[in-house]
């Protein structure tokens, strides 16, 4: 589940330390895309500590500690400003078995002496910073198109019911549009991500993830289904589920052992780059591989692809 905070921005309210809640946890991925492509700011006063404490109070968080829990902030400006001490919200953060990761938007060393380094230590958490004199690197594979194509299948596979079926489909396409505006990898990445099933679900508009999660089909009214299933008899409706359901899970099988063979791709041309000078920015990366390790210090274990296991 994911929540998602505003702060810094001096066109939100000055009584609640211009803070402001976007999401509350959530596991619909499509809406905190829809969120963080759509977050402005016009600047302002970055109260660190103030928007931590706010999130440890307000989110209803797992006590459950063989849950992995983590804060990430990012910010330009120092990180011990604000009425609210970041080393008192660090505090309770640990406390509660959450890591603090920072990312400061400047250079390291800036960011070290800024106190946002301390800020995620304090914590156990890790601290990053994106330099924007680096341009991000993105590295496209000979896989991209196929992965996007399939996910173009995936979608074929969605029926919207109820009353959020037609606008939650919409919002699904409009947030791959989206991913494809930044860049071809940034798509490909997000097709990735919704070919987990584990992950990518969402019973509340989908039928098939419903039916799949337990709602019985038979029991809801035409009205509340898409057109493709309505006036059908119940047998004909599962049916129909049940192939789309198979051909969602053969889409989503044929992208996991493509999205495999990408990243073996990637993994090369970094490489290859590091050997010629080629400064990149390997903040996802760096990233991924916190969210790795923090998840095996509190009992995790990676599971290997299917795919992968195949090819060694």
């Amino acid at each position: 589940e994911f929540a998602l905070y505003q702060y810094g921005n001096d066109g939100l309210t000055a009584s609640n330390n211009y803070i402001k809640q976007e999401l509350d946890l959530t596991s619909d991925l499509d809406e905190v895309s829809q969120k963080l492509f759509g977050l402005t700011t016009n600047g302002g006063s970055e109260f660190c500590g103030a928007v931590i404490g706010q999130s440890l109070s307000d989110l209803n968080w797992s006590r459950d500690a063989t849950d992995l829990k983590m804060i990430y902030i990012a910010g330009n400006e120092r990180f011990n400003q604000g009425p609210i001490s970041y080393k008192e919200e660090c505090a309770k953060a640990a406390s509660k078995g959450i890591f603090i990761n920072t990312i400061y938007c400047g250079d390291y060393d800036q960011g070290v002496r800024e106190f946002w380094k301390d800020g995620a230590e304090c914590s156990q958490g890790d601290y990053f910073n994106i330099d924007s004199d680096k341009a991000i690197t993105h590295i496209d594979t000979p896989y991209d198109e196929k992965i996007n194509s399939y996910n173009d299948s995936i979608n074929d596979t969605y029926y919207g019911y109820g009353s959020l079926g037609s606008s939650k489909k919409a919002m699904q396409t409009t947030q791959d549009a989206n991913a494809a505006m930044e860049s071809v990898s940034v798509k490909t990445e997000r097709s990735i991500v919704k070919s987990k099933g584990k992950v990518y679900k969402n019973e509340s508009w989908d039928l098939v993830d419903a039916v799949d999660g337990g709602k019985d089909i038979s029991e809801m009214e035409d009205s509340e289904l898409p057109e493709e299933f309505k006036g059908k008899s119940d047998e004909e409706k599962k049916k129909l589920i049940a192939e789309k359901k198979a051909d969602r899970e053969r889409y989503q099988n044929e992208i996991n052992g493509l999205a495999v063979e990408r990243q073996n791709y990637i993994d090369d041309k970094r490489k290859e780059m590091e050997a010629e000078g080629i400064e990149q920015d390997d903040f996802g990366t760096s990233v991924n591989k916190s969210i790795m390790e923090k998840a095996k210090e509190i009992g995790y274990k990676k599971e290997v692809p299917k795919e992968a296991e195949e090819q060694k």
